[in-house]
């Protein structure tokens, strides 16, 4: 029936189009017979027009002359107007104006060529292009996103995007501690050998500059036996004193932990207790006694495996930590400054320090230099001291290395770290270079600091 009344439609405007009709209630009126003097043009101009989804568009139709000519406007074989009639039954359609033709609330299935023509023999048109543009719509694969892995497997996440234009996808890692990480521009992201690192959010963003960019989280849990860090792996302690003990423990997987001293699972008692908050888990001792020294454990037991991790409560002193300048301020001494963690006092010291002898090719150290110190001690707060020691008759401009080693009534501690030091290179004493800048061009006050200048080069080579 559509196609009918279109074919009538077409018949009728061209009779009336070749001078043989007459008025129809005014809608269209006749020619008389012959040509019109003055031709019909197009004043306005095809074009292409873009318009969102859901938005309304006009597309002009501007004629000169027209004159008893109709207007038609038709989209492929379709006829949708002809002059001010309606053909079409979209309701969206509508004639303003003169004749431009309005589509309100457009769809996707709007987009393509609207020809305006003017019904005469010659049969010229105008066209206009409609591009619907769309806003960029996400689905996350899977839907729910939540995707579980073994750790060390290969993870992919996938995120589909449609909308017009092509939106392009964009891959981020959401952090609560930092800023977001930018991973990817591409519809998947592939995350090989994961861990625990891996774990968490990932947020695919499409954009594709209509309207705002669209987002999805897809949340990615590891799988994994339970992985332990221990905040110390060496805790001092003495009697009397209460101490605690923390584990943290990571992984997605739910997990049990227990406490162990020397291999004996432990209990809660009056003075020992165990509590979690989140993934840290705390081994509290009061009134520390002789009895609960040694090695400590905590294990962490999930579906997937068991992981132990180990801390020793120790009274003897910890290891020193060293806070002198790496450059020595002197040529032939050196003052040696450290701290050592202890809660009773120390009885001994023992430092022991040797030259090394390096060139370019070769680095030989020399004989250790042993030296048994009575500790003269300050301690800095509950369970520090601070001590120091000049060490004397060392060659200038020279690398030396020094360990430390201290003792309580627990017993040695570790060995430190070594501590590398340097002797000075020559004792340039500004002083003795007197010279006056009361004339910025004596000759004597520019040799003096051309002279010093020479001297500080000198040394820092001979440091090299």
């Amino acid at each position: 029936m559509r196609y009918i009344l279109q074919d009538i439609v077409t018949v009728y405007i061209l009779f009336i189009n070749c001078g043989y009709g007459q008025n129809f209630e005014g809608l269209i009126p006749t020619t008389d017979f012959g040509t019109p003097t003055v031709v019909p043009k197009f004043v306005s101009r095809g074009h292409l027009y873009k318009a969102i989804v859901g938005d309304t568009i006009e597309l002009p139709c501007k004629v000169q002359n027209l004159g008893n000519f109709v207007l038609l406007w038709r989209r492929g074989t379709s006829v949708l107007t002809a002059g001010h009639l309606k053909i079409t039954r979209d309701s969206r359609f509508k004639i303003v104006g003169d004749y431009n033709l309005q589509i309100a609330n457009v769809r996707t299935q709007d987009a393509g060529d609207y020809i305006c023509q003017i019904g005469d023999q010659e049969t010229r048109d105008q066209v206009h292009t409609v591009e619907i543009l769309v806003p960029p719509t996400l689905r996350a694969v899977p839907q729910n996103g939540q995707v579980s892995a073994r750790k060390g497997s290969t993870v992919t996440l996938e995120c589909k995007a449609s909308g017009n234009p092509v939106p392009t996808i964009y891959w981020f890692k959401k952090d609560i501690y930092s800023s977001t990480t930018h991973l990817s521009d591409s519809s998947t992201l592939i995350l090989d050998r994961v861990d625990r690192h891996h774990a968490g959010v990932y947020q695919c963003a499409a954009d594709n500059g209509v309207r705002e960019p669209v987002s999805m989280d897809i949340n990615l849990t590891i799988l994994s036996p339970p992985e332990i860090t221990v905040e110390k792996s060496w805790v001092h302690a003495s009697e009397g004193y209460d101490i605690e003990l923390a584990c943290i423990i990571h992984g997605d997987v739910t997990s049990d932990m227990m406490w162990y001293q020397n291999s004996f699972l432990l209990d809660p008692t009056d003075r020992r207790s165990m509590t979690s908050k989140g993934e840290r888990h705390v081994l509290a001792i009061k009134n520390f006694q002789t009895s609960d020294f040694g090695n400590y454990s905590c294990v962490a037991d999930n579906a997937l495996g068991r992981t132990k991790k180990y801390i020793e409560i120790s009274g003897r002193p910890g290891p020193a930590e060293f806070i002198s300048p790496t450059f020595s301020g002197a040529l032939e001494y050196y003052n040696l400054t450290w701290s050592v963690e202890s809660i009773p006092p120390l009885d001994e010291v023992r430092l022991l320090y040797r030259r090394l002898m390096m060139n370019e090719s070769y680095q030989h150290p020399g004989k250790w230099q042993d030296i048994i110190l009575i500790p003269t001690v300050t301690r800095t707060s509950g369970n520090h001291f601070l001590m120091s020691h000049v060490i004397r008759g060392l060659e200038h401009n020279s690398v030396y290395e020094a360990i430390v080693q201290a003792k309580n009534r627990y017993g040695w501690n570790e060995i430190s770290d070594i501590h590398q030091f340097y002797t000075k290179g020559h004792d340039v004493l500004v002083d003795d270079m007197e010279y006056k800048m009361s004339s910025p061009t004596s000759f004597a006050s520019i040799v003096k600091i051309n002279v010093l200048v020479l001297l500080i080069a000198l040394n820092g080579l001979a440091m090299i």
